[in-house]
């Protein structure tokens, strides 16, 4: 791959100061949003992003459900192609399932580097330089022969619907974000007693976003989150993003953890310091008074992702109690943050 740091305008964000909205060639005037200025983040709907990941995610499932099979005789996820649609969709859908199917979107640093580059050039009509030289991505020499000869069987069947999916969920979380974003972003910084990110955190809107629903990647910091997943919707969608951005901010966390692990000669917890970023994130929104989306749980008030979403119910019942006995007290302004660590991997 060639420079994977180039920046191109962006297709679709929201900024914090009042600058003009950019919109991608093959978005429709009535899908337009105002302007509106936000703190924190800037959010994007991009064409070359949300293809690549819907690729991604049938090449993906077609391999799970049966992966044995030649996968361009599998579905392809689209009805009513035409027999010229299918067979360049179906040849997409088996490179994809021969070469990145099996890696994972989060941690394979060759989806993360191609993930950050189609989002730099999301305002291209293609990826190979054809009609604008600096459209080059510089992406291997399949993929971007795949993805461009893709295109425009995604631009005419998937495109619009995905992209107006994108638009209304960012037109719904923008409210949260207006309202609480700059204290919660001072707040989680004050407790993992570190600076936000001065640079407002790219977030790219997609129909699918991994099996989670929503991943972030760092240097640069980047958060991925799916429009369409049940568990960002609502008032829920804003402690996704502050979750997300917390793991570009909580890397002290993890190594304060590590080294008191190491000075007591105990054996390293996984996954304490991501049941502390969920819990933290969940206790800070809490108070906000956030509606719950769900009617069940709305009588109770804000009901935090991890408790919602039964993570604690999966391994993680220890360290709900020591976050529960020893890091809240630290939230509450009771602890430091030295002895909130110390006696959480004390008592584990």
């Amino acid at each position: 791959m060639r420079s994977l740091g180039t920046s191109i305008s962006r297709a679709f964000c929201f900024v914090v100061c009042a600058l003009p909205l950019f919109f991608a060639p093959t978005s429709r005037a009535q899908d337009e949003l105002p302007v509106a200025p936000l703190p924190v983040f800037e959010f994007h709907s991009g064409f070359w992003l949300n293809l690549h990941h819907t690729l991604y995610r049938i090449a993906r499932s077609q391999r799970a459900s049966n992966p044995s099979a030649n996968s361009a005789a599998n579905p392809t996820g689209i009805p009513n192609l035409s027999p010229a649609e299918q067979r360049v969709w179906s040849a997409a859908l088996a490179f994809y399932t021969k070469t990145y199917a099996d890696k994972d979107l989060t941690v394979s640093l060759e989806m993360i580097l191609i993930k950050n580059q189609l989002g730099d050039f999301e305002t291209c009509e293609d990826l190979a330089g054809l009609k604008k030289k600096t459209c080059d991505a510089g992406l291997p020499a399949k993929l971007t022969e795949t993805l461009d000869a893709a295109a425009p069987v995604y631009r005419a069947h998937l495109w619009q619907d995905h992209d107006r999916a994108n638009r209304r969920w960012i037109a719904a979380v923008a409210p949260l974000v207006r309202r609480n974003g700059l204290d919660l972003s001072h707040r989680l910084a004050e407790i993992y007693q570190t600076n936000w990110p001065k640079e407002r955190i790219r977030v790219d809107v997609t129909s699918y976003a991994s099996s989670t629903g929503a991943y972030t990647t760092l240097d640069p910091l980047r958060v991925t989150v799916s429009a369409a997943d049940a568990r960002n919707q609502g008032s829920e969608a804003l402690e996704v993003l502050f979750h997300e951005a917390s793991h570009g901010i909580a890397d002290g966390v993890q190594d304060a953890i590590f080294r008191e692990c190491r000075q007591r000669e105990k054996p390293i917890p996984r996954d304490l310091w991501h049941a502390l970023l969920f819990y933290t994130t969940g206790e800070v929104i809490r108070p906000l008074g956030l509606a719950a989306t769900d009617a069940a749980t709305s009588s109770s008030g804000y009901v935090p992702y991890a408790v919602r979403e039964g993570l604690y119910k999966r391994g993680w019942e220890n360290y709900l109690r020591v976050l529960t006995q020893y890091w809240q007290p630290y939230l509450d302004g009771s602890v430091s943050y030295d002895d909130a660590i110390a006696h959480m991997v004390s008592a584990l």
